[in-house]
């Protein structure tokens, strides 16, 4: 059984692994890195973690339950009078709390190209943004049902969105300047009109 030291020691690692992870990279960050940086020797972090590889499938399996479509759009809040500035406003939710956390985009940069030389990590973002594009797809179908949205090739709209909310993350992370809250703006509105 985990104790409270236990389980603060436990997530005291995955936060400063996740910081030196995104700062240093997977490479270049190493257990005694990661030990020497919470105060504990490297068997204390042995006992929490097996390997870096183990923290690092932790970290990414977190990360991937924090990032689900369901944690940004609650379709049961979507009426025919608010749908359109609803799907705004949570597309927008979704970008600020990626930008909020100054790590998210470099650690997400990490596992992207982890993702290349290892499936489990390629299916994994695939499986979320598969995520994301069931979500967006019951949520037009359900602004179809309700009136609130043109009749139209859901499907596509859905993989449309994804592909965007995805986009402008990688933008983001290069620190492209780009008006991201007229494009997602514009492409709800032009989904949801019919336009």
């Amino acid at each position: 059984m985990k104790t409270s030291t236990t389980s603060t020691t436990y997530e005291a690692i995955l936060k400063t692994a996740y910081r030196l992870f995104a700062e240093h990279g997977f490479d270049k960050t190493s257990m005694a890195i990661i030990g020497k940086e919470i105060g504990i020797s490297k068997p204390a972090l042995y006992y929490h973690f097996k390997s870096k590889e183990a923290i690092i499938d932790v970290l990414f399996d977190e990360i991937c339950k924090s990032i689900t479509f369901v944690n940004f759009f609650s379709i049961e809040q979507y009426s025919k009078d608010n749908f359109e500035e609803k799907l705004i406003a949570d597309g927008l939710s979704t970008i600020q709390s990626q930008t909020e956390d100054e790590y998210y985009s470099r650690i997400m940069h990490q596992y992207q190209a982890l993702g290349y030389r290892n499936l489990k990590y390629m299916q994994k973002l695939i499986e979320s943004l598969d995520g994301f594009t069931t979500g967006f797809h019951e949520l037009l179908r359900h602004g179809v049902s309700i009136g609130a949205v043109k009749d139209g090739d859901t499907l596509a709209h859905a993989q449309m969105l994804t592909m965007i909310i995805d986009s402008m993350d990688n933008f983001m992370t290069y620190g492209f300047q780009c008006r991201y809250d007229k494009i997602w703006a514009k492409a709800v509105k032009s989904i949801v009109r019919g336009e």
